[in-house]
């Protein structure tokens, strides 16, 4: 990490530890993706290895992605971060087979240089968090972690910075109540350049008090701990203005691509985030760009030993560098992963499209 990482549930880190799945064919098509594991959805390096080893690649295959995706829910109705893993490797092996980048392999397009992706600030000290937002003065956007002991003062350090510079507020869950949420948004509105207040309260909150505090609230509020599948979007509008969708928590690129439209198609605006992630996943999150309303892909820049270069952030926009799938280039070797998790998922060989399970 660049930085020590916390959050309000979490103490500060300075390791990430993910999972890089490796799938092959018999005809030489590679697909890679990757799983972030969070302690908040119960899920490990060592929870997504033990689901990768119950995986039949019999089950797997590049030309039937969604029956791919049915066999691996078969083997459990939850490790979302595994299957998100091994349904990008998938997708990525299905669109370099069509000669294509994702966003094309997907139907969406991608317009360069117009999607625009915040910058995190964890919870941290007033001086380390001065430090920060001068560090990511090329950043037109940032999101700063509320619900620490005092957010006063780092909301303040950030302005001593960064004045008037668009920002986005993101308490994960660690307001306790719709009173103690709502003081919290009035304060921030008086700021003036605050875009949405993300998960104020935490999920486990009543559909009353969330509905309670989006009447009342000053500035749009985004659940993300709250929202992760298609067949929530009929409660979410109820509760928020708009959602934040995580590959990691949805199950992948083609769980995340229907959760945006289901959230748009009732109204709600959309963001796409992320985890402290390699370029493997926030290049994958990028190919739904055009679903959503806001981005928020910083994990690859969070990070100062990436094993890839795929998409990249110039001055805060979003671009692809050229190629097919989810284009990405290897810059310490394929079998490499972040922090301290081994790379689990290799698998290669004979099954439907020849994909078996490496030694």
């Amino acid at each position: 990490m660049a930085h020590a990482w916390a959050i309000s549930r979490s103490k500060p880190a300075n390791i990430a530890k993910v999972v890089v799945v490796e799938l092959t064919g018999a005809d030489g098509s590679v697909g890679l993706g990757e799983a972030a594991p969070t302690a908040r959805y119960k899920e490990t390096p060592q929870t997504v290895e033990a689901f990768l080893k119950r995986v039949d690649p019999r089950g797997l295959s590049f030309t039937d992605i969604k029956g791919s995706m049915s066999y691996l829910d078969t083997l459990s109705p939850r490790d979302a971060s595994a299957k998100c893993a091994l349904n990008i490797a998938l997708l990525d092996g299905a669109a370099r087979r069509a000669k294509k980048p994702l966003y094309d392999f997907l139907g969406l397009g991608f317009r360069e240089n117009h999607h625009v992706t915040s910058f995190t600030i964890g919870l941290d000290t007033p001086e380390v968090i001065r430090k920060k937002v001068a560090d990511a003065a090329r950043f037109p956007v940032l999101k700063i972690k509320m619900g620490g002991a005092d957010d006063r003062a780092s909301m303040q350090a950030l302005r001593e910075v960064a004045p008037e510079k668009a920002v986005r507020v993101d308490a994960n869950e660690g307001w306790k109540t719709k009173e103690q949420a709502l003081e919290h948004i009035e304060w921030l509105a008086s700021d003036g350049h605050i875009q949405f207040v993300e998960q104020p309260m935490p999920a486990s909150a009543s559909a009353r008090d969330w509905a309670w505090l989006k009447q009342r609230s000053p500035l749009p509020i985004f659940g993300d701990e709250s929202y992760h599948l298609a067949k929530d979007a009929e409660q979410a509008v109820e509760c928020f203005h708009g959602v934040n969708v995580k590959l990691i928590k949805t199950g992948g690129v083609s769980v995340g691509f229907d959760a945006l439209r289901a959230a748009r198609k009732v109204g709600l605006k959309t963001m796409l985030g992320c985890m402290i992630e390699s370029s493997i996943l926030i290049s994958a999150g990028a190919h739904l760009a055009e679903l959503c309303d806001y981005l928020h892909l910083d994990g690859n820049v969070l990070i100062t030993n990436d094993p890839y270069l795929g998409n990249r952030s110039s001055e805060g926009f979003q671009r692809h560098d050229t190629g097919a799938a989810i284009r990405l280039f290897s810059v310490r070797g394929r079998d490499y992963c972040l922090g301290r998790a081994r790379c689990a998922g290799r698998l290669r060989g004979s099954s439907r499209d020849g994909l078996r399970r490496a030694a």
